[in-house]
């Protein structure tokens, strides 16, 4: 018997070895990015990347799995290779803590991923990661807010074009249509109205405003973000080749 027997015997053979060869980004550990790390680790991606410079917070732990009150302080790339590679030993993983500003982020996308997460929570760096893959031809499914939602019944995959009811992608669709973009962006988003009442409007670092969650949806999101990922790659023929770079 191994680990992965279950999911070998769900996909079959040359789609768990698929997945064994792939390479996948995850940019962002929050709740989101952290969940659909974990997810595609447990399915047989074999080789992933995760980026993000945060530290853990006490806040983090209502919605981010990794976060405990024993880990507070701990450095969020770190704390997962410990987790990735105790669920998967064999994991090749790249960790890099650092922020992804236009240069590093560019230059981190091209380096010929099979796959892309976008689980970044702030703006301008969210919107740099959407226009360069799409400019490039570089596979990826972005994350929409979680916050403010509770109903994981709205949660979908879809285009950009149709997202609703959902303030982050209201805003990165003006922005990308300014850029002539106006389709052709799978996302996940909740269709859910936001509870205003849930929104503390404040001026911080990299955000304007502090929004209610709650543990389950982020997760979801990112479950949503993990199938997205293995549906593609499964679908695809990849080189053996990539296993090794």
């Amino acid at each position: 018997m191994s680990w992965y027997e279950r999911t070998e015997l769900l996909l079959g053979k040359e789609n768990f070895a698929k997945l064994t060869n792939a390479r996948v980004l995850v940019c962002g550990l929050g709740g989101v990015g952290g969940a659909a790390a974990e997810q595609i680790v447990r399915t047989g991606i074999g080789n992933i990347c995760i980026v993000d410079a945060d530290v853990i917070s006490e806040t983090n732990i209502n919605r981010q799995i990794i976060a405990t009150h024993k880990n507070i302080g701990k450095i969020k790339t770190e704390e997962f290779r410990t987790r990735l590679l105790e669920i998967n030993p064999d994991l090749n993983i790249d960790t890099r803590n650092t922020y992804l500003r236009d240069e590093i982020l560019e230059q981190t996308l091209l380096e010929g991923w099979d796959f892309v997460i976008d689980a970044i929570d702030t703006l301008s760096p969210k919107l740099n990661l959407m226009r360069i893959c799409y400019q490039n031809n570089i596979p990826f499914v972005s994350s929409m807010g979680s916050g403010g939602k509770t109903n994981p019944s709205k949660i979908r995959i879809d285009d950009i074009s149709k997202s609703h009811n959902c303030g982050l992608a209201r805003m990165l669709r003006k922005r990308l249509h300014r850029l002539g973009i106006y389709e052709g962006i799978q996302v996940v988003f909740s269709d859910e109205k936001t509870d205003k009442d849930a929104i503390i409007e404040e001026e911080s670092l990299n955000k304007k405003s502090n929004t209610g969650t709650i543990s389950y949806i982020p997760v979801i999101f990112g479950c949503m973000c993990a199938y997205a990922a293995i549906e593609f790659i499964c679908n695809q023929d990849l080189p053996d080749s990539k296993a090794s770079n």
